[in-house]
């Protein structure tokens, strides 16, 4: 990357960690669909690196948070998501060889959908959801997380919906995405598919994200949740439509 593209990569990141501290998800989105729109970076490489900077701004959060973590809903995420994380990884490196443009599709159609459906918040639930509904959407979580680094929404969505104190929910869903983050980085070096080159001064957004991360907690914005959930729907919902619109036409054309 050249000094230009590292430094809008930082602002990039630096953002999605303030959000993300404040709500809780959004870094990986925020930070796909901003390197999709700009091509910074290759969408695998983007990716990995979203992987290792969630990992940072999970083990800073944790750092105090941990013990609010909801073991038994973590580990039953965790046994479907890890699976289902190797598939999307490879559906990821087989689009990226052979059909670029449906990946982006692909992103900017799972961003879109993620953004409506954070757009409004969960009706709660009186009691808590059986067993195997934390397995499905822990499935859905780590195909997503395999191909984009982007296992929040489903999630995000139900975990908000439980009858469980917010802060549970919050620390054990950034527990998730910093093992998810783990195996991630773990399968890509065991594939032999590392960035190379300038692309590893992307990691220089370590300490941007590490700020950012620190910022939220110490200074958050005089916003109300509601206002900050329409500003990331906004947000994500317009880099999502800028993303998919473009690759819509070659995707269609080579099906006809």
């Amino acid at each position: 990357m050249s000094a230009a593209e590292l430094l809008g990569f930082l602002l990039l990141t630096g953002a999605a960690a303030y959000l993300q501290t404040l709500t809780g998800f959004a870094f990986g989105l925020i930070t796909m669909g901003g390197v999709g729109l700009t091509g910074l970076l290759s969408l695998p490489d983007a990716a990995m690196i979203v992987s290792v900077l969630s990992l940072v701004n999970a083990a800073q959060m944790l750092a105090k948070g941990w013990r609010d973590v909801a073991w038994r809903e973590f580990w039953l995420v965790m046994a479907a998501s890890i699976p289902l994380l190797f598939v999307g990884y490879w559906l990821l490196e087989w689009l990226a060889d052979t059909r670029a443009d449906l990946l982006r599709l692909l992103l900017g159609f799972a961003i879109v959908v993620s953004s409506l459906q954070l757009a409004r918040k969960p009706e709660p639930l009186a009691w808590k959801s059986g067993d195997p509904s934390f397995l499905f959407f822990g499935g859905i979580a780590g195909l997503m997380g395999g191909m984009f680094s982007t296992a929040g929404p489903p999630l995000v969505y139900h975990f908000y919906r439980q009858p469980m104190p917010m802060v549970k929910v919050r620390e054990t869903l950034v527990t998730v995405f910093a093992l998810n983050a783990v195996f991630r980085i773990g399968l890509v070096a065991a594939s032999g598919s590392l960035p190379s080159g300038s692309t590893w001064s992307g990691l220089l957004a370590i300490p941007a994200v590490m700020g950012a991360t620190y910022a939220a907690r110490r200074w958050p914005p005089p916003l109300s949740p509601k206002t900050m959930r329409r500003m990331v729907f906004g947000l994500l919902f317009l880099s999502g439509v800028s993303l998919a619109a473009p690759a819509l036409a070659p995707v269609v054309r080579g099906y006809l």
